[in-house]
């Protein structure tokens, strides 16, 4: 991941592009949500994503960093 965290004021987008391995994360989250979060939220940022749809921050930001971290 080059050594950049995610943090909650980047967009859906730049997530995805530190590392594609994350759109499973967001793909987990769209039952939840209700609809598919990279198709409606690409723009968005983490922060409002979470707020928009009632996801847990934290929780997310915690799954990204995971993700990222571990390369997969």
């Amino acid at each position: 991941m080059t050594g950049r965290r995610i943090t909650p004021d980047m967009t859906l987008l730049d997530v995805v592009q530190v590392n594609r391995a994350t759109e499973d994360v967001f793909r987990a989250r769209d039952e939840q949500a209700g609809e598919c979060l990279l198709c409606n939220a690409l723009f968005d940022t983490v922060a409002a994503t979470a707020e928009r749809y009632g996801l847990d921050l934290g929780e997310l930001l915690e799954d990204l960093e995971r993700v990222a971290g571990s390369g997969e």
